[in-house]
């Protein structure tokens, strides 16, 4: 067949054109010149028959293209694989491994939930400090208080502090970490209003509580890590009920 010669018929004109070889019909079959329908030569039977009677050139010319199938995937046991028998893993799961709750990832916690539980711890410490402190400032004081004569007011200094203290406590109970930069305010201005009254007049043990009463509530409200705020909680609360103590019984 390689070499068989075809004639086509010329729509124009009553010859036929010719002759091709099947590299010339492919040719011709690129172009759009010839379908299945076309008519050829067929010089064994001598007559003219369409390219898709002959099942030998229309399979050369026009062949069946095969239609791509899916493999299903087989599930295939290699040595190398090993058979993964554990049972899923639940939500309650999920959550301690990100905690660091877990053997495997107990070395490994999340660094924003230790920063989280420190900072709650040093807020939670910051108000105690000044609600001890208010109570030592403000209930020594608690008849003027009653009966609230401002003429009096110069007779008892701390009332105001107290009030500060309490207002910042009560601000700091209702989450508002916002007013840290008072609170590290209110800090220095203990510090140098109690520390003031207590070095002049010689008391040394009440000075180092308020020293460290301020130190404490002042570095609860800067500190991010965990170990560092709890020391700066107990300090600062330890100091205040120094102060506090001081202050109810002289």
């Amino acid at each position: 067949m390689a070499t068989q010669e075809f004639h086509l018929p010329n729509e124009s004109e009553t010859e036929a054109r010719g002759p091709f070889n099947l590299e010339q019909l492919s040719s011709l079959l690129d172009s759009g010149q010839i379908t299945t329908a076309t008519l050829f030569y067929d010089a064994a039977t001598e007559q003219w028959a369409t390219i898709e009677s002959n099942a030998e050139i229309k399979a050369v010319l026009f062949p069946e293209k095969k239609k791509l199938k899916v493999k299903a995937k087989e599930n295939l046991t290699t040595l190398n694989t090993a058979t993964d028998s554990r049972p899923p893993i639940t939500v309650d799961e999920m959550l301690a491994a990100a905690e660091g709750h877990t053997d495997d990832t107990k070395d490994r916690k999340d660094p924003a939930i230790a920063m989280a539980r420190a900072a709650a711890i040093g807020m939670y410490g910051a108000m105690t400090m000044l609600f001890i402190a208010a109570a030592g400032e403000l209930l020594p004081s608690i008849d003027f208080l009653m009966a609230f004569n401002l003429e009096q007011l110069p007779a008892h200094p701390l009332v105001l502090l107290g009030v500060l203290d309490l207002a910042l406590a009560l601000l700091l109970g209702l989450g508002m970490v916002n007013i840290y930069p008072f609170v590290r305010f209110r800090a220095a201005l203990g510090f140098g209003f109690l520390g003031f009254i207590f070095f002049t007049q010689g008391q040394g043990l009440p000075l180092l509580a308020v020293l460290a009463g301020s130190a404490g509530l002042y570095l609860s409200t800067v500190s991010v890590s965990l170990l560092p705020v709890i020391l700066a909680a107990a300090i600062g609360l330890l100091g205040m009920l120094a102060v506090t103590h001081h202050q109810l019984t002289s």
